[in-house]
């Protein structure tokens, strides 16, 4: 597990390419409403969806807009943790001072004292590693009443079914948001907006590239986007074609 305070903006995007920008998908501003909304209500809610679908992107970017001056923290699972595990990790995500307690009991006190002092928003990337234990941990500190707590959960598929599983936790969530694929129509939309290189691409190109490559998902199209920006250095070319295209795709296992 990792924690702290939200990333610097420069780490949004999946790949640091140059001119890249974070462009406004449904799903976002969908996002920036929701989180706004949840925070307001001290609330929880959860954002899942499969990977590459640029949900921890738009969480963090919309939390970073959103609550400027709010104490945001973000844990990030990376396997199975114990509720142990996430004590610590709360422990140092807070920044509490002193060696973290031995008994869970007091440990307890002081986190829940914690996160009574003033408003917080927590959130946990990759939520789908937590079991019942831990989720039920979180809502524990969560229903405290004298907490003063966001709870923002995101995680692949199977972060939705780990929350449903815990009906006294899915009972309180507040927003479930789903990310999906782009559609054809939001790729023509979004794509040429991401970065310059796609845009006086044409449009056929565009959907040859989702329906070969990149198929609807942000991190596909971020790493196309960075070896046709290759390409088209290597080659001296000035637009993408699907020579160019084919060229990328053979660095990616793709269709082509």
């Amino acid at each position: 597990m990792t924690g702290g305070h939200l990333p610097p903006a420069p780490t949004d995007q999946y790949i640091p390419l140059p001119e890249a920008r974070l462009v406004s998908t449904r799903a976002l501003l969908t996002a920036r409403e929701n989180l706004a909304d949840t925070i307001e209500a001290r609330a929880m809610m959860c954002v899942h969806g499969g990977a590459g679908f640029g949900k921890t992107m738009a969480v963090t970017s919309c939390l970073r807009e959103l609550e400027p001056d709010e104490d945001i923290r973000r844990i990030t699972f990376h396997a199975r943790a114990t509720t142990r595990a996430v004590r610590h990790e709360l422990h140092a995500a807070l920044e509490l001072p002193g060696p973290p307690p031995r008994y869970a009991s007091e440990f307890d006190q002081l986190l829940k004292h914690a996160l009574a002092t003033h408003p917080r928003t927590l959130v946990l990337d990759e939520a789908q590693w937590l079991q019942s234990d831990q989720l039920e941990y979180v809502r524990y500190l969560w229903d405290d009443p004298y907490t003063q707590l966001a709870v923002i959960f995101v995680g692949g598929e199977g972060c939705h079914h780990a929350l449903r599983k815990e009906p006294m936790l899915s009972s309180r969530i507040f927003i479930w948001q789903h990310f999906t694929r782009l559609t054809p129509d939001e790729v023509q939309d979004i794509i040429p907006l991401y970065h310059p290189i796609w845009a006086d691409t044409d449009p056929d190109d565009i959907a040859y590239a989702d329906q070969h490559a990149a198929h609807g998902n942000f991190r596909n199209w971020a790493r196309l986007t960075a070896h046709t920006h290759t390409a088209l250095e290597r080659t001296g070319r000035t637009r993408v074609d699907q020579d160019v295209l084919r060229w990328a795709f053979s660095r990616l296992g793709s269709d082509e």
